[in-house]
């Protein structure tokens, strides 16, 4: 029988395969080692190639579409419900085809090398910036055990330390010394590769026709410009700019009970990085908007009349996400006076 959609589940050394034909009948199913997955799938005949979207999904992904097959990924979260009685790789897989065979399944866009090495540059910055955060925080608590406190911000901790160290009547044991001067050691190391990537991030930034664009929109820098690029590639697979800002978790969760509808706070689903650093570029560029005379200060000031702070800071990020969507869909740059279109009745 001939295979229509063939579902894989990846493993580390081992993959699962389930095939499916027209009918949805399983017609094939095995184990394959992971290094002669890709081989197996040149060998096959064009099909559907469906995996949930996981590590090395991508690479994987690419292969099989350079061969002339049709790839979908899929949400792991999304699959889920597909597969049937007890879990093992061989139903994984025939799951991960069922589902992809559905009409209203979400497909995962499959990202490039470049996009893949991009957002790595990101998470490795991201887990440096974290492992500086614990490493002051607790330099912090070393020094206020001893009851030395230190003022709020890392700025502050840099310039106290030396004078600590130099003070000689503030009870510091050798051995603290001696931790406190390794603990600053590290953070000066950790901010000297943050700053690294940063400057590599930057050069990207202004490399990429596409971040350059959306480093124009007011809130979104490098660091946000080139994390977008990386995550969400081609922004036509979006029908629109709401169904982006609801994929970054920036809409309002909906409770709805006896035909009335409530609207909550934001779902923050999907993307948290990305979402994080909208909300915090629109908390930067607030300020700036309010004393604007364009069209997005004007809205921006009446959100700000009638709701929170907050409230207006995530709305203001919302609409940054709209404003992304445009610009990479239609290929258009960021026009500070463009007025939308109202909604046709």
């Amino acid at each position: 029988m001939e295979i229509v959609i063939l579902g894989v589940d990846l493993g580390k050394t081992d993959c699962s395969v389930a095939g499916l034909d027209a009918c949805g009948r399983v017609v094939t199913r095995r184990r394959i080692k992971r290094a002669k997955l890709a081989q197996f799938l040149v060998n096959l005949p064009r099909c559907v190639v469906a995996m949930e979207a996981c590590c090395g999904a991508h690479q994987m992904g690419r292969i099989a579409e350079d061969h002339g097959h049709e790839v979908r990924l899929m949400p792991p979260e999304y699959v889920r419900p597909y597969v049937k009685a007890q879990k093992n790789d061989d139903r994984d897989a025939e799951g991960i085809a069922e589902a992809a065979t559905r009409p209203t399944m979400r497909f995962v866009t499959l990202k490039t090398a470049e996009q893949l090495d991009l957002q790595s540059l990101h998470r490795l910055r991201e887990r440096l910036v974290n492992s500086r955060t614990r490493t002051i925080n607790q330099l912090r608590a070393f020094l206020l055990e001893r009851g030395i406190a230190v003022a709020k911000s890392p700025a502050k901790l840099r310039a106290a330390v030396p004078g600590i160290l130099a003070n000689e009547s503030n009870g510091l044991r050798p051995r603290m010394r001696t931790m406190v001067d390794e603990m600053m050691r590290e953070v000066r190391d950790l901010d000297e590769r943050i700053g690294r990537l940063d400057r590599e991030i930057l050069e990207i930034g202004y490399a990429d026709p596409d971040a350059q664009r959306l480093m124009a929109i007011p809130g979104i820098g490098a660091l946000s410009a080139t994390a977008i690029v990386a995550a969400v590639g081609d922004a036509s697979a979006f029908k629109s700019g709401r169904d982006l800002a609801a994929w970054l978790g920036l809409v309002p969760r909906q409770v709805t009970t006896g035909g009335k509808p409530r609207l909550l706070g934001i779902t923050k689903r999907g993307n948290k990085y990305i979402r994080r650093l909208l909300v915090h570029g629109a908390r930067t560029a607030k300020s700036g908007l309010l004393k604007s005379e364009t069209p997005r200060g004007r809205w921006l000031t009446g959100v700000v009349e009638r709701r929170h702070g907050n409230v207006a800071t995530v709305a203001l990020a919302q609409k940054m996400a709209r404003t992304v969507w445009a610009l990479l869909a239609h290929g258009r740059r960021y026009d500070p006076a463009y007025v939308p279109a109202p909604p046709v009745a």
